[in-house]
This record gives structure tokens, C-alpha cells and sequence, in this order.
């Protein structure tokens, strides 16, 4: 394969074995874009199909294309493609429905049975992921980037649409007190939307104090170090629960106000789990789940373009040829890592 018709891609082809395969350099069809991408962030989900051979009940059939958080440049348009232009710089909304949801879930596609993800292996054939060094992408999913936000921050917007959709479903948050417990990558975001959506105070508790660093600087106003028997706050009109542990509901419950709210933002478990839930009776508590987003990427983006600093949670970057190095440090908690990035192509080497 010539250099000018291939390209480098990060993909995983079973449980610990993740390579940089020469795959070749994609047409765009009519509808579709061909995008050059330049940086990508590594999600839980892409750690887990490294790992394990699967994320949750998606399990691998065959390679996969890691990557649902990147961005880059248009690189090519396809021939009915308007209104974008080369060399713009552009992210990428990843889902893409199959069929028409139900009349129920009008406005919630995000809760729609069938969807394409990128980097995912939900369905067979798998959807390929962003993390290569360039993609086709229907231009429908295409989202340019505002001026002032770099491709950088651009590969963020995904992963802050997850955490502006769990802010949302609390309507009124502004001058309210706010606990995030877990404040890993998503749940330092949700202490960043929690801040932008006007939030009187957020306090963020982890186990972990390189965590609970990252949250101080994405805005958090207290933090609770749990490894150290501090204790979460008392009488918090909102949680957001961004650990996914069982084990810490019945604290976070203890903590949530009476007629208070528990949004559930990390994914819980598929088995049976022991949790302390009575106070969700006797608090009258309400507890939603939030999943992914429906298109609150373009409010991400709104928020990136009015100055919402979110590089704090960046940590660690690495070139695509160190993919694998990457996800390892993305995996291990004595890395003291937030979000780990890989520079996919397009621009200088990576220094930091």
C-alpha cells in the first residue's frame, strides 16, 4: 500500500491485544466527509474492549477501530456534501440511529434501541472508531468547530455533551448545592457543566487525591477525600453518582437532601450488587439515570466557544503509535491520569 492511499489506525483485535494497523485511506461517498483527525480521547469504553475483548454486553466479533472522541480537519467532501469547506476544523456527534424511535422517545434518541457508535462493537458488522488518522463520517454527524476552540478541546466536546445531558436533567440547577461523586474524566466535566449551568457550590469526592486535583481545577469548590474517612456533605439538594459503584449508594443517598435529587451518571453493574437504599424512600428521593447525550455536543461546543476551560482534565498525551502505552495508562489507577489523548496525525509531536 503506497503512502498516499494508506493509513495508520489504532485497532483491537481481541482481549490484551491492541495494534497500529496500516489500513487503506477512505473515499467519502456522496453524503460523507473524509475527515484528517488530529487528536482523540480515550474513553473507559475503549480501555474495556482492550482489556476485555468487550464494553458491558458489547462483546468484539472481529478487529474494531478504537475511538468515539476525536477531531480534526475536512480533508475531503463528498460530491452532494455543502456548507463545510476543507480544511476546517470539525468534530464529529457519533451516533447514528437505525430506523425511527418510537413516538415515546421523541427527543430522546439517545435512548433509541439501535444506534451506530462509533467505536463500537454493539452491533456486526462493528462501527470503526475515529482513532486513526483519517475517517469518513456522514457529513449529517459533522459539527464545526466555533472559532477560538482547537481540535484539541474539539475531541473533548463528546465527553462534555455527556456531562451537560446529566446536568440537563435537572432543569433548575442555578443556585443550587451540588455533590459529584467520582471525579474521574466525566465526573470532573460534570463539576465544570455543574459550574457553567450556575451551580451555587460543587463539591466533588473520589478516592483517589490526583482526582479530586483535577476536579479543584475544573471549578469544584470543596472536595472529599474518601480514602481518607472524610465524610461527603450533608443535605445536598443534587448528586451526581459518576463512580458507577454500588458500594457508594447509600452514602450518596445519605447525603442528598430530603426531596433532593440523585442523578446516576456512572454505569452501574449488569449483576446483582448489594447497596443501602432506604433513604430513597424515606428522603423521598428521586433518582434518574443519564446516558450519553441526544445533541447537547452542539451545547458543548456553545460552551467551549464562551470561554468554558476544560484542558484541566487532560493529563497525558500520547503519539498513535504509542496507543497501547496510552490505554495502560488510562487503565491503571496509580497513574494518577484524568483523560489521556492521543494526537492522531496533523500537526507537531507530542511534547507533554
Amino acid at each position: 500500500m503506497s503512502p498516499v492511499t494508506a493509513m495508520k489506525a489504532v485497532v483491537v483485535h481481541g482481549a490484551g491485544d491492541v495494534r497500529i494497523d496500516e489500513r487503506p485511506r477512505p473515499e467519502p461517498a456522496r453524503d460523507e466527509v473524509l475527515l484528517a483527525l488530529e487528536w482523540g480521547g480515550i474513553c473507559g469504553s475503549d480501555v474495556a474492549y482492550w482489556k476485555k475483548g468487550a464494553s458491558g454486553t458489547a462483546a468484539l466479533a472481529h478487529p474494531l477501530v478504537l475511538g468515539h472522541e476525536f477531531a480534526g480537519r475536512v480533508a475531503a467532501l463528498g460530491s452532494g456534501v455543502t456548507g463545510l469547506s476543507e480544511g476546517q476544523p470539525v468534530t464529529v456527534h457519533p451516533a447514528q440511529l437505525i430506523g425511527e424511535p418510537p413516538e415515546r422517545l421523541a427527543g430522546r434518541t439517545n435512548l433509541h434501541a439501535r444506534v451506530r457508535y462509533f467505536g463500537s462493537a454493539a452491533l456486526t458488522p462493528h462501527t470503526d472508531g475515529g482513532f486513526s488518522e483519517f475517517r469518513t463520517v456522514r457529513a449529517a454527524q459533522v459539527r464545526p468547530l466555533p472559532e477560538g476552540v482547537d481540535t484539541e478541546s474539539g475531541a473533548l466536546a463528546e465527553p462534555l455533551a455527556v456531562a451537560l445531558h446529566a446536568v440537563g436533567r435537572v432543569p433548575a440547577l442555578r443556585g443550587r448545592t451540588v455533590l459529584v461523586n467520582g471525579a474521574g474524566p466525566i465526573g470532573s466535566l460534570v463539576v465544570a457543566a455543574a459550574k457553567h449551568r450556575g451551580a451555587e457550590s460543587v463539591c466533588a469526592a473520589d478516592l483517589s487525591s490526583a482526582s479530586l486535583a483535577v476536579a479543584r481545577r475544573m471549578g469544584a469548590d470543596a472536595t472529599v477525600d474518601v480514602s481518607r474517612g472524610e465524610d461527603l456533605p450533608h443535605d445536598v439538594d443534587v448528586v451526581f453518582e459518576a463512580s458507577g459503584a454500588p458500594a457508594a449508594l447509600g452514602a450518596v443517598l445519605g447525603a442528598t437532601a430530603r426531596g433532593g435529587t440523585v442523578v446516576q451518571v456512572g454505569n452501574l453493574p449488569g449483576t446483582a450488587a448489594p447497596a443501602v437504599l432506604g433513604d430513597l424512600v424515606t428522603r423521598e428521593i428521586t433518582w434518574i439515570g443519564s446516558y450519553r447525550f441526544v445533541d447537547e455536543i452542539d451545547d458543548a461546543l456553545t460552551a467551549l466557544r464562551d470561554g468554558l476551560d476544560i484542558s484541566p482534565v487532560i493529563t497525558h498525551r500520547f503519539p498513535l503509535d504509542q496507543a497501547e502505552q496510552a490505554l495502560t495508562v488510562a487503565a491503571d489507577p496509580a497513574s494518577a491520569s484524568s483523560k489521556v489523548m492521543l494526537r492522531l496525525g496533523g500537526g507537531a509531536p507530542v511534547t507533554a
